[in-house]
C-alpha cells in the first residue's frame, strides 16, 4: 500500500566516527531483541517544539506524541517517562548543545526524542528528529521530514520505524497492515487494519466467500480467493489480486476445482499455491503476468498452504502424504522433500518468518488447535497457546518479533497478536464479525 507522504529524505546522520556503539558502524545493535530483559529501556519524548504556534500546528504535536508513544510503547520494549518527570527547561532546543544531557540521564531516561516542527505555506510541514544516547551525549539518528500536514500520523510512524531500527537492528512494523477474512457483512470479504487494530478498510465487495489474503513483497498487491460459479454454473474456487496503487482487480487464475493458498515469493513476482485442475489438490508455482503454471509437488495426498522462505529457495508447505496433515519443506522447485512436524492429529497453514528464520504453524492438540514455533528443520518445537480456545492462521510480523492469528477465545473468531514467545497477547478485531486468515504485510513505504 503507497503511502501519500512527499518525504524529501533529507537524511542527516550525525554518528561520530569514534562513536563504537552505533548500529549504523557495527553489527550490534543497542538493544538486542529475542532474549530476556530485566527490565525496559527507558526513553523520553518530549512535546515536540513548534517555529509558530497554531492550533493546526499545536494540533498536529499533539497527534505525533500520541501515535509515537502508541507505536513505541506497542513493543513492549520501552519504558516512556511520565512528563511530570521533565526537569528541562522550556528554553532548551533540540540540536547538539541546545540542551543538557545531564536533564535526561538524571531522570532516568536512557534515550530521548527530541523533535522540531515548522509549518509554511498553510500545510507544508518539516519535522527534524534527533534520538540521543543519554550515556554519552551522542545522537544516534537524526533526520528531516517533508510532508503535508496531514500526513503527520504517517509520519510519526515512519519517525518509530526509523527509531526501532536504530536501536535494533531490525524494520519497524508501524507502517505495515494486516489483512484478514470477515464476514461483517454477513457475506465473507477482504478487509486491511493497520497494525495495531485501526484503520480497517474494506478491500473487496463481491458478496460471496472471499477468503486466504496474501500480501505480495512490497505490499502493493494483495491476492485471495473467491467463491464465484463458471459459466457451467459450478462454483469454483478463482484467485484475483487487488492492486492497491490502483484500486482494480485482476484475475490470476481460474482454472477448474482450486485456485488457494497463495504466497508471493519475496523475490520475485512468483506465487506459490494449491490448484486441484488436475485432480489433486497439489502445489503449483504461477507466473501472475503471464499465467504459466508450474507443478512443483505430486503426492497421493493432498499439499496446501505454502510458505516461501526468506530467500525464496524453500517452501514450507502441508501434506496428508503420510496419511495425517503435517508440515513439511521442499526446494521451490519442488525437490528435496523433507517432513518437519510428527506430532498432533492435523498441522496447518505454516508461516516462514523473513527475519528471524522460524516457521509458525497451527496444530491440533489436545483436542484444539494452537499456535507453534520450530526452526526451519522441524527442531526446537514451541508451543505458545494453551487452553484459550482454537487459535489458527499464524502469520509473522516484518521484523519477525509478533504473530498474528485468529482465535475464537471470545466466542467469535477474531484476530489477535502476541510476542514470538506467547506472551502479551492482544485483541485486534472488534464488531467485525468472525475474522480469519489473517496476513501481515512487509513494512510499507
Amino acid at each position: 500500500m503507497k503511502i501519500t507522504i512527499r518525504f524529501a529524505l533529507i537524511i542527516l546522520l550525525a554518528f561520530s566516527v569514534n562513536q563504537t556503539r552505533a548500529f549504523a558502524q557495527t553489527t550490534t545493535p543497542y538493544l538486542p531483541v529475542g532474549k530476556a530483559k530485566s527490565k525496559k529501556t527507558v526513553m523520553a519524548i518530549p512535546a515536540t517544539l513548534l517555529v509558530a504556534e497554531t492550533p493546526a500546528q499545536a494540533a498536529a504535536r499533539k497527534s505525533l506524541l500520541l501515535t509515537l508513544e502508541n507505536d513505541l510503547g506497542y513493543l513492549d520494549l520501552f519504558k516512556l517517562l511520565p512528563p511530570t518527570t521533565f526537569i528541562e527547561p522550556h528554553s532548551a532546543g533540540i540540536a547538539p548543545g541546545t540542551f543538557k544531557i545531564s536533564d535526561w540521564s538524571s531522570i532516568g531516561a536512557e534515550f530521548i526524542v527530541k523533535t522540531q516542527m515548522n509549518v509554511s505555506e498553510g500545510k507544508n510541514l518539516s519535522l527534524d528528529a534527533y534520538l540521543y544516547d543519554t550515556s554519552n551525549g551522542k545522537s544516534v539518528l537524526t533526520k528531516r521530514y517533508l510532508a503535508d500536514i496531514d500526513d503527520i500520523k504517517a509520519v510519526a510512524h515512519r519517525l518509530g520505524n526509523e527509531i526501532v531500527e536504530a536501536l535494533t537492528g531490525l524494520p519497524g512494523i508501524f507502517n505495515s497492515k494486516i489483512a484478514m477474512s470477515c464476514d461483517r457483512t454477513k457475506k465473507k470479504e477482504i478487509y486491511v487494519m493497520d497494525f495495531d487494530g485501526t484503520g480497517v478498510r474494506q478491500v473487496t465487495t463481491h458478496s460471496s466467500i472471499s477468503f486466504a489474503p496474501a500480501w505480495n513483497r512490497d505490499g502493493t498487491r494483495l491476492a485471495y480467493s473467491l467463491y464465484t460459479r463458471h459459466r457451467d454454473n459450478n462454483r469454483n474456487i478463482d484467485l484475483y489480486e487487488f492492486n492497491f496503487q490502483t484500486s482494480k482487480i485482476k484475475l490470476l487464475s481460474n482454472r477448474t476445482g482450486i485456485n488457494s493458498g497463495a504466497a508471493y515469493s519475496p523475490v520475485n513476482d512468483k506465487i506459490a499455491m494449491t490448484m486441484s485442475f488436475l485432480g489433486n489438490p497439489e502445489i503449483f508455482t504461477l507466473d501472475p503476468g503471464v499465467g504459466n503454471a508450474t507443478r512443483v509437488t505430486n503426492s497421493f495426498g493432498f499439499d496446501v498452504d505454502p510458505s516461501f522462505s526468506p530467500d525464496g529457495r524453500k517452501i514450507a508447505f502441508v501434506s496428508s502424504r503420510s496419511g495425517k496433515p503435517m508440515v513439511y519443506s521442499m526446494s521451490a522447485e519442488g525437490g528435496n522433500v523433507q517432513r518437519l512436524t510428527f506430532a498432533g492429529r492435523y498441522n496447518a497453514t505454516p508461516s516462514w518468518s523473513h527475519t528471524n528464520n522460524k516457521i509458525a504453524f497451527a496444530g491440533w492438540l489436545d483436542g484444539r488447535f494452537d499456535i507453534f514455533i520450530m526452526n526451519p528443520d522441524g527442531t526446537n518445537i514451541e508451543r505458545l497457546s494453551k487452553n484459550q480456545g482454537n487459535n489458527e492462521d499464524p502469520s509473522f510480523s516484518p521484523d519477525g518479533q509478533f504473530i498474528v492469528f485468529s482465535s475464537n477465545r471470545s466466542g467469535q473468531k477474531n484476530i489477535y497478536v502476541m510476542n514470538i514467545d506467547g506472551t502479551f497477547v492482544k485483541r485486534l478485531t472488534f464488531g467485525m464479525g468472525n475474522c480469519v486468515g489473517p496476513k501481515w504485510s512487509p513494512t510499507l513505504k
